[in-house]
């Protein structure tokens, strides 16, 4: 049974939604609150066939245990791997909706890392103009961002998340006990999204993050359910105030703008996610540092803290700085010809119109292998 001492809850609270995050053990086999309002009759759980084999038994019985017929409990599943945010998989997620006659006021759960949260996101904000949406995520990743804050999307062959919809999830189960089962790589570049918010100025996760990085890498249980809560606390607060990223929320893409070109370059296959979010940060605070807004040292002690939690800090790739650029002036990010960046001013995050492209070339040629 849950251990409700180590149950934490944070609510989201937007304009036209406000849903519940719960942080805690062995969430998975307890009892969903949004299931005392859901008038639907159906649930398809999305997943990848490893995360499946683990929780996707304990998910349809916790279900089943709420008044769902255990025929209307359906599971669909899709290859684990970035490359597999595909307009296909997305396509075929609809596809299933629609051939098992799925309505909109049914119940679609994504149970998985990043990858599939995005995907299933994005059906379910297409699907009849939108149906109800659990996010459960089973990485640290996907449980310190993506799965809060509505953004939804797929990859394009030019751009990452070039496709997508804000769509807001009815309510997302963050259970710790998941990631003792995440491979080392897996949840070390979730690392990378936690040292974002403690560049951002989180500085409780920056302390422990510089001070006690042996216990995160051993994920001792009251320190990552800590890092966990203060990395959605932030991330909700920020997205409470501007949901649609017309101003403030941009802050949360620092590094990204590098990081998703460096993805994108690769193929979505060299890098996890939180890896090349890792480069990225270096970059990002490097650009800070050449333009004068950030000191020296603050580069320095990032970097090593990054190097403390067994992050690259550069890339190994000989990639050409020219298609480096191409890619970023692509971000759908940008609303100009400059490229909109998020940088380090002291200990604050802004967001800057950059049009000296070979001040960026610079930074990219010097944290990129030549």
């Amino acid at each position: 049974m849950i251990n409700l001492s180590d149950l934490r809850e944070l609510k989201v609270n937007l304009k036209d939604a406000n849903y519940l995050i719960q942080i805690g053990s062995s969430l998975i086999s307890q009892k969903i609150p949004f299931m005392q309002d859901f008038s639907g009759s159906k649930v398809l759980i999305v997943s990848n066939p490893i995360v499946a084999s683990f929780y996707i038994e304990q998910l349809k019985l916790s279900i089943n245990s709420q008044g769902i017929e255990k025929e209307n409990i359906q599971s669909f599943l899709i290859d684990d791997g970035e490359i597999n945010k595909s307009k296909e998989n997305y396509f075929a997620i609809l596809d299933y909706l629609i051939q098992n006659n799925f309505k909109r006021n049914d119940l679609i759960i994504a149970l998985g890392g990043g990858v599939i949260g995005d995907l299933t996101g994005f059906a379910a904000a297409s699907f009849q103009r939108g149906m109800n949406l659990i996010q459960v995520p089973t990485t640290l990743l996907s449980q310190v961002d993506s799965s809060v804050g509505g953004k939804t999307a797929i990859n394009h062959p030019q751009g990452k998340n070039l496709i997508g919809a804000f769509y807001q999830p009815k309510q997302v189960i963050i259970d710790t006990n998941t990631l003792s089962s995440l491979p080392d790589r897996e949840y070390i570049s979730g690392l990378g999204e936690v040292a974002k918010y403690a560049f951002l100025g989180e500085k409780k996760i920056h302390n422990i993050l510089e001070t006690n990085p042996c216990a995160v890498l051993e994920r001792e249980p009251t320190v990552l359910a800590e890092i966990i809560y203060l990395s959605c606390q932030m991330k909700a607060n920020i997205v409470a105030e501007d949901e649609k990223e017309m101003g403030q929320r941009a802050i949360l893409n620092l590094g990204h703008s590098f990081a998703h070109a460096l993805e994108t370059l690769t193929g979505y296959t060299h890098y996890l996610h939180g890896e090349a979010v890792s480069i990225g940060l270096v970059m990002a605070l490097a650009l800070s540092v050449k333009k004068g807004l950030l000191e020296k040292r603050s580069l320095t002690s990032s970097i090593q803290i990054l190097k403390n939690l067994k992050l690259p800090v550069t890339c190994e790739l000989p990639l050409a700085t020219a298609d480096f650029l191409e890619v970023m002036a692509k971000d759908k990010k940008n609303r100009s010809d400059s490229l909109r960046l998020v940088l380090i001013d002291k200990n604050r995050a802004i967001i800057v119109e950059e049009s000296d492209k070979s001040l960026i070339a610079g930074i990219i040629e010097e944290y990129t292998s030549s």
